[in-house]
């Protein structure tokens, strides 16, 4: 499925994209492959519900999602299927993952009732999928088991219960891809959004009963700017003072989400208490113009000045405070990236022209290359990251020990000479 989707995302879509592959064997993988992305990605796109939901329970998604729908017209080629097949009812079957809605609607579209159709709605293990499946076939409750999981459809071939598998149409996937691309779009424009932070300093208000020295505060000032600068190069921000007490920070909401954990932790703080001993406030505010996210910094600040400091020190550009994001698991540091395309050609001129896609594994790619396997799995990998090869899941074997991993070689990324 995943392959499916990665040839047909060679065609036009609305916004220029990369496709990144992450296959796997069990949909329940698919909230590691979303953390292994990370900040790779600017959309996920999951190949149908049951990989996203089980990626929206372990709370890893900090990206816009969608996924490729398995409803409507999916369902109803199911159908047909069962309904050409003598040995089914179409009216008589077990059905999972999909809504009650959603399968009621594409029987009413066909004129057929729903009264003997079970459904389970919730995802869960290809296991516990396909127990639903031949409990009720086996005390003869339905005809056949319709399902979304491919785990799950292997399980029920083995025990010998009719399986029809719901797979997406073309029509479905074209549309999730340019769905996908849209929603990448539109993340990248929310990242480049103007952001508006407010420090204030309140040691450095003055107050009619306690006049600190003149040199002092301009001592404090001078540091507290310097320090100031200096996070907010990290950022790619710009820092003005304000007034005797305050100072703007101009950035955008990608540099400041990075700097913040997802709007967790406000910036700046802590390092101007290490630094300085300093305690400060924040308020953070975004807004469709230069003014309208000010305003809306000071009356974060506001908040973060009085008992609604728990309601947060962000707002969005329509004044509502911001929902942090969920925390992800620690990612180990990137390495450095060797040069993918370099690879790419040196294993397109091995294989030679073929008709078949060119297909390698870590053996084969590390005899052309002169590189152990170990080295060649690395290699392999480095080409997976920067799109230039996805790999296959693994092939369900007899034989003991780890199933050969397989990659596909995308040469379409070397120009027409090396792809034909």
């Amino acid at each position: 499925m995943v392959e499916r989707v990665m040839l047909m995302g060679h065609g036009p879509t609305p916004v220029p994209s990369r496709l990144v592959a992450a296959a796997y064997r069990d949909e329940q993988e698919a909230a590691d492959k979303v953390v292994r992305l990370g900040a790779g990605v600017d959309v996920c796109l999951f190949a149908s519900p049951v990989p996203y939901d089980f990626a929206r329970k372990a709370g890893v998604l900090t990206m816009p999602a969608t996924y490729v729908p398995l409803n409507g017209a999916a369902l109803q080629g199911a159908l047909l299927r069962a309904a050409l097949d003598e040995r089914f009812d179409p009216a008589r079957v077990s059905i999972d993952v999909l809504g009650r809605a959603e399968v009621e609607e594409a029987y009413a579209e066909i004129s057929l009732g729903t009264e003997q159709v079970h459904l389970r709605e919730e995802s869960a293990g290809p296991g516990t999928l396909a127990a639903f499946h031949e409990r009720l076939w086996r005390r003869g409750a339905t005809t056949v088991a319709m399902t979304c999981v491919h785990a799950t459809a292997e399980r029920m071939e083995m025990a010998g219960v009719p399986t029809i598998r719901v797979r997406p149409t073309g029509a479905a996937i074209r549309s999730s891809l340019q769905t996908a691309a849209l929603l990448g779009a539109h993340h990248r424009l929310e990242e480049s959004q103007l952001v508006v932070v407010l420090v204030d300093v309140p040691t450095l208000r003055e107050t009619p009963r306690r006049v600190t020295p003149r040199y002092w505060r301009d001592e404090l000032k001078l540091a507290l700017h310097r320090v100031l600068l200096q996070e907010a190069h990290r950022m790619n921000a710009s820092v003005w003072p304000l007034d005797d007490h305050s100072y703007l920070v101009i950035a955008t909401r990608g540099s400041v989400t990075s700097s913040t954990e997802g709007f967790r932790t406000p910036p700046f703080v802590e390092r101007v208490r290490e630094e300085l001993g300093l305690a400060i406030e924040v308020g953070i505010g975004m807004g469709r113009t230069a003014h309208e996210a000010e305003n809306h910094a000071r009356a974060a600040l506001a908040r973060s000045q009085s008992s609604q400091r728990s309601q947060g020190f962000a707002l969005d550009r329509d004044g509502r405070a911001l929902v942090p994001a969920p925390r992800t698991p620690p990612r180990s540091q990137p390495q450095a990236k060797p040069k993918g395309l370099e690879i790419l050609a040196r294993l397109a001129d091995k294989l030679g022209d073929q008709d078949q896609p060119l297909i390698v594994d870590a053996e084969s790619a590390g005899r052309m290359l002169g590189v152990t396997p170990r080295t060649a799995r690395r290699l392999l990998r480095t080409l997976v990251e920067e799109g230039l090869a996805w790999p296959l899941p693994p092939n369900r074997t007899p034989q003991p020990g780890r199933p050969r991993q397989l990659y596909r070689l995308i040469v379409e990324k070397l120009g027409p000479s090396k792809a034909s």
